[in-house]
């Protein structure tokens, strides 16, 4: 498994959830269903994909490309506000996790 993998989740859970308060707070487009929606759905999933790698789950694989899929959505939603340098963070954060966690599913690390 690439070292960093967990870490970055992590990183990209906690981009998220702070990117959630920041769009809250902002309004307007900032707080629209579909971007909160996506960021929320990226915090739970960077949640379950570490505690999947962790404990060494046999579906860790499969999580981390659902993973991947999601935090992808949610770099794309954030990359609507580049000019908004805490979305650009976080999709930054987002596409850094869906790298590292493709890797992951498609190599087959940590094959069971």
């Amino acid at each position: 498994m690439p070292p960093d993998t967990i870490a970055k989740c992590r990183r990209c859970q906690d981009a998220c959830l702070d990117t959630v308060t920041h769009a809250l707070r902002r309004g307007g487009r900032y707080a629209e269903e579909d971007l909160v929606g996506a960021l929320l759905d990226a915090t739970d999933v960077c949640r379950t994909s570490i505690d999947f790698l962790r404990r060494g789950s046999p579906l860790r694989t499969r999580t981390c490309g659902v993973c991947a899929e999601i935090c992808e959505r949610a770099a794309e939603a954030c990359e609507t506000f580049a000019a908004d340098p805490v979305m650009h963070a976080c999709a930054e954060a987002c596409r850094r996790c869906a790298a590292a966690c493709r890797e992951i599913a498609a190599d087959g690390w940590l094959a069971a």
